[in-house]
Parts: C-alpha cells; sequence; structure tokens
C-alpha cells in the first residue's frame, strides 16, 4: 500500500529558514480543514532556531483558498463557524509570530489563498501569477479574505476585487500593495533567498521588536503610535545588539549579534 504523502511539508535549513510547503498539489492547495491543522501545529511548534517563516507550494497553484467540496459537504451553520474561526486565528498567529513571514507564490491565489498572500509579512510572487478574491462568483462574499486584502490595498481597489472576482496579475499586485515583488519564475527560488538571507543577517532583537511594533502602531492613532514607538525604541536602544550594532559602525566592521 502506497503511503500517502503529508499536506504539509517543514524543512528548516541551517540559517534559520523554515520552509512550510503546502502540498495538496491535485487540490490546488485548498486549505481544507486537515490543512489548518497541520499549519496551526507547524506555526505552534517554531521556536527561536527559526529566523524566517517561508510559505511555499507545490503543484500548479499556490493556493485556491478553501476546499469548497469539504465547505459543501457540511451545510450546518457550526462547523461552517468552526471553520472559519480556525482559519482566522492560523491568519492571526502569522502576524503574532516574533519572525517575518514571507509568501512565496507561483501559481494562482485565490480567495483565501490570496487572504494568505495579504496575510503574510512580505510576498515575491512569479509574473505569471494571479490574485483574486472570486467568491462573489459563487455567491459567496469573501468576508475573511477582505479583512486582509483591505489592509494591504486601498479600500476602493479591495473592493473592486472583492465585487467583480476579477482577477489581477502580479505586476500589478506589487503596483497595488498586495505583493512587494514579481520576477520571472526561473528567479523565484532566488528572490526569495536574498530576501531571507537579508532578514536572517540582522539583529533577531530588532526584527521581532520592529514586526511587533509595526503592527500594533498602524491602526492607532497618529499621537498614540508615536508613544508607542517612542516607548519601544528606548527600550530597544538598551538590548546588547543595539550597543554592538553601534560599535561595530564605528569600528568600520561588519557587527556579530549576540543569536549568531
Amino acid at each position: 500500500m502506497t503511503q500517502q504523502a503529508p499536506i504539509l511539508l517543514s524543512e528548516l535549513n541551517d540559517e534559520g529558514v523554515l520552509t512550510l510547503t503546502l502540498n495538496r498539489p491535485e487540490q490546488f492547495n485548498a486549505l481544507s480543514d486537515a490543512m489548518l491543522d497541520a499549519l496551526r501545529d507547524a506555526v505552534e511548534r517554531i521556536d527561536e532556531s527559526v529566523k524566517v517563516v517561508v510559505i511555499a507550494s507545490n503543484g500548479k497553484a499556490f493556493c485556491a483558498g478553501h476546499d469548497l467540496k469539504e465547505m459543501r459537504s457540511h451545510i450546518d451553520e457550526a462547523w461552517q463557524r468552526a471553520l472559519f474561526q480556525k482559519c482566522s486565528a492560523f491568519m492571526q498567529s502569522l502576524v503574532n509570530l516574533p519572525m517575518p513571514v514571507i509568501a512565496k507564490v507561483h501559481g494562482i491565489a485565490a480567495a483565501a489563498g490570496c487572504q494568505l498572500v495579504a496575510n503574510c509579512d512580505l510576498a515575491i510572487a512569479a509574473e505569471h501569477c494571479t490574485f483574486g478574491v472570486s467568491g462573489i462568483n459563487l455567491g459567496l462574499f469573501c468576508s475573511t479574505p477582505s479583512v486582509a486584502l483591505s489592509r494591504n490595498v486601498s479600500r476602493k481597489r479591495a473592493f473592486q476585487m472583492l465585487m467583480t472576482g476579477d482577477f489581477i496579475d502580479a505586476p500589478t499586485a506589487v503596483d497595488w500593495g498586495l505583493i512587494n515583488e514579481s520576477v520571472a519564475p526561473e528567479l523565484l527560488d532566488d528572490a526569495v533567498l536574498v530576501l531571507c538571507e537579508k532578514i536572517c543577517a540582522k539583529s533577531r532583537v530588532a526584527v521581532s521588536t520592529g514586526k511587533t511594533l509595526f503592527y500594533q502602531q498602524i491602526n492607532m492613532p497618529l499621537n498614540e503610535a508615536y508613544e508607542l514607538a517612542g516607548t519601544t525604541m528606548a527600550c530597544n536602544m538598551l538590548a546588547d545588539d543595539v550597543s554592538e550594532g553601534i560599535d561595530a559602525f564605528f569600528d568600520k566592521r561588519a557587527p556579530q549579534w549576540t543569536d549568531q
């Protein structure tokens, strides 16, 4: 009997880059209940050995969204509520991680798949990729994807995507702020690697402090945001890595961070 491949693959390299690969290629990497469980468990296992998380996938699609066949087979509201609560909790857990999360997009990202891209801190896509929140074409407004999408692209562009179900290409996604970079497919691996290497070379204290502060302040009133940012920066200044970084700057040498 052939053993079934895991639906989520996990690989940690020597530099501290953890790659989580969605592995349901025949189902276009749909976010089934089991896939969300696997992703949740993988995130909960992340420890201090990880500096960057990359979310990738196998097959033609990055992620086609939720598993529509599975959803259609459950007509009770309690099951549907539990599924979306589980998905929302996972999406928020990526933001709460102390290290950056990068979406490595090689194929279509639709509905909750587009939500996943939008929810990652950074995203790089092959130039042939397309992005859309197309639930409205099925009579189902992409309510949960709208949360992440509207926090990445402008209000009117997000609303247009949500109301029409139209897809945008990768260069447009860069222009609209959904992803950071669009590259030729053969350059995708290298582009993600370069970004990971840049982040891994930074102080872990600075990266973790910065990610936490970024999401805390972004929706605050201006005065509250500056108050929080000032307090955060003052505390950050007391870290050993900052003393080392400043000394290294004046000594004209590369800094030696405490965690490297």
